[in-house]
């Protein structure tokens, strides 16, 4: 029996991180403030037949990584904790990427197109990075944008800020908070 189209797709991107970077002591106390919601919105997902949970993560330049053992790295790495919460399960849609857009060299846009989402709920890591790339290949697609300030992570605050202003008046995403999204 084929799964009902899905009214959200809600992209988990990035979060299978090691920590074992230039920019990870700058980025972990941002991950580690978002952890519960996005948690909570995660585990909502998980629950509701009209939600897709998509996880997209960087192959970090590991180009025969399977989706496994980029989370078994990130388990492994420096910060579980930031992990463990939101680690997916089995069933779940996974893919990696290789630059900053999710859309960018994988079937994203083809996934969504099959599944004709009414909106793409983005979360993760790095706000002013691959969440703001991201909703711009997502805003070209024709994609309504929804972007949970309290599920993405920065590295820079104002950054951050700046990158959330443009994703609102450029791209009409909705900011709403993560405990809103799903409704």
């Amino acid at each position: 029996m084929q799964k009902p189209m899905s009214d959200t797709a809600v992209l988990v991107i990035d979060m299978m991180n090691t920590y074992r970077h230039p920019d990870a002591e700058k980025l972990a106390p941002h991950v580690a403030e978002i952890i519960d919601p996005l948690a909570q919105l995660v585990a909502e997902a998980r629950e509701r037949d009209d939600v897709e949970l998509i996880y997209v993560n960087d192959n970090y330049g590991d180009f025969s990584a399977q989706f496994d053992d980029i989370v078994s790295a990130a388990l492994d790495g420096e910060r579980p904790e930031l992990v463990k919460p939101i680690v997916p399960h089995k069933g779940c849609r996974l893919m990696t990427k290789v630059r900053h857009s999710a859309f960018y060299a994988t079937s994203l846009a083809y996934l969504l197109n099959q599944l004709k989402p009414e909106r793409v709920i983005l979360t993760g890591q790095v706000t002013e990075q691959c969440i703001l790339y991201t909703a711009l290949d997502a805003y070209v697609r024709h994609f309504p944008v929804v972007v949970p300030p309290d599920a993405v992570a920065h590295i820079d605050p104002e950054l951050s800020d700046a990158a959330l202003t443009m994703m609102r008046s450029n791209m009409s995403a909705d900011i709403i908070s993560a405990a809103d999204c799903l409704g």
